[in-house]
């Protein structure tokens, strides 16, 4: 045999010995999936929707404890990603809310009277829900914070944070505005005194770099009052160009406020809900900025059983981010779909 054909069979021998090599570690990642499965050594059943099989870690409680204004659906949407995480982790779901710092804070501290096993709460109070949010994590309840709170969640013992920045949120409205020649913005608040709404406005201000930006507080709990608000300011400043909402049901009513004024203004919003795709397919909402709230609401409780099983951390101990991101006439029709099953 010449020197050639001893290295094009040196050549196979490796090729083999690496397949053989290959096929042994595919096998065992194999038999580690099955045997890593949450239902005990059998396959996962397959997903149905968003759902997926259930842990065989043991029964858990979970509060979660929101500042939701009744009537606003973008809450639908944190609850369904909640209680979608809930099922697939053997979790009981006890939601409550308040939109109201001290009465928010209450809530917690029944759920630490209630023993509940972990707390996820949403911290648009910080001053009021703080303190209380410190005292469950004193007494071994595991808390996370999502939605709003970003910049106190971890100062007050929080495991995590899931939402977006508001203030980044906020600059990139206000540079897309810019950037499509507003000159003239109400940024509308529908909860006064929420931090992170009016950190959203702020950075709307921040991000344009021409043009003046006014805030207007509304009350969110009544819609006709939201509608005859932003109809008068409408009427009374004509100059006005954008209105800059800070929820899918606000940007709603500032729509019909924009025709009963018979203003030029056009609407842009922060959040999404079903009934607002149809609004920014027909153009009546120019944009939306996307928080996922859907997300926040799952990996407020996926994190917590997270913790609860194995002492794993989401983020490194750093705010888990889930947006801002766009939706308007480029995207639509993709979020519809997702709409419609109440999922965006």
């Amino acid at each position: 045999m010449n020197t050639a054909d001893k290295r094009d069979q040196a050549h196979a021998t490796r090729n083999r010995r690496a397949l053989r090599v290959t096929c042994t570690i595919a096998a065992m990642i194999c038999m580690a999936a099955v045997a890593c499965s949450s239902t005990g050594g059998k396959p996962a059943p397959k997903p149905s929707g968003a759902g997926a099989g259930q842990a065989n870690t043991p029964r858990a409680t979970v509060a979660m404890i929101t500042h939701e204004q009744p009537g606003d659906s973008f809450w639908d949407l944190i609850r369904k990603g909640a209680q979608a995480a809930a099922d697939k982790d053997n979790i009981e779901l006890r939601y409550s809310n308040k939109n109201v710092g001290p009465d928010q804070a209450t809530l917690v501290q029944s759920a630490i009277d209630s023993k509940v096993d972990a707390i996820a709460v949403t911290m648009a109070f910080p001053d009021a829900v703080g303190p209380v949010v410190k005292q469950a994590v004193a007494a071994g309840i595991p808390v996370d914070v999502f939605n709003q709170g970003k910049d106190q969640a971890l100062a007050v013992g929080a495991i995590s944070y899931f939402g977006q920045d508001e203030k980044l949120a906020g600059t990139t409205a206000g540079k897309r505005l810019a950037e499509e020649g507003a000159k003239k913005v109400i940024c509308v608040i529908q909860e006064q005194g929420s931090v992170a709404l009016e950190d959203r406005c702020a950075g709307v201000k921040a991000g344009m770099t021409e043009g003046t930006v006014d805030t207007l507080n509304v009350n969110g709990a009544d819609m006709p009052s939201v509608e005859s608000t932003i109809t008068a300011k409408l009427q009374q400043d004509p100059s006005i160009d954008r209105v800059m909402t800070l929820g899918a049901p606000i940007a709603l009513a500032a729509v019909k406020s924009v025709s009963n004024a018979g203003s030029k203004a056009k609407v842009a919003t922060f959040d999404t809900n079903a009934a607002l795709v149809d609004a920014v397919k027909s153009g009546d909402v120019e944009w939306a900025i996307d928080q996922q709230p859907y997300l926040q609401g799952y990996l407020a409780v996926d994190q917590l059983w997270l913790y609860m099983n194995n002492k794993n951390v989401i983020g490194g101990g750093q705010p888990v981010l889930t947006g801002p991101s766009f939706i308007d006439s480029k995207n639509i029709d993709t979020i519809a779909e997702l709409a419609k099953g109440g999922t965006r």
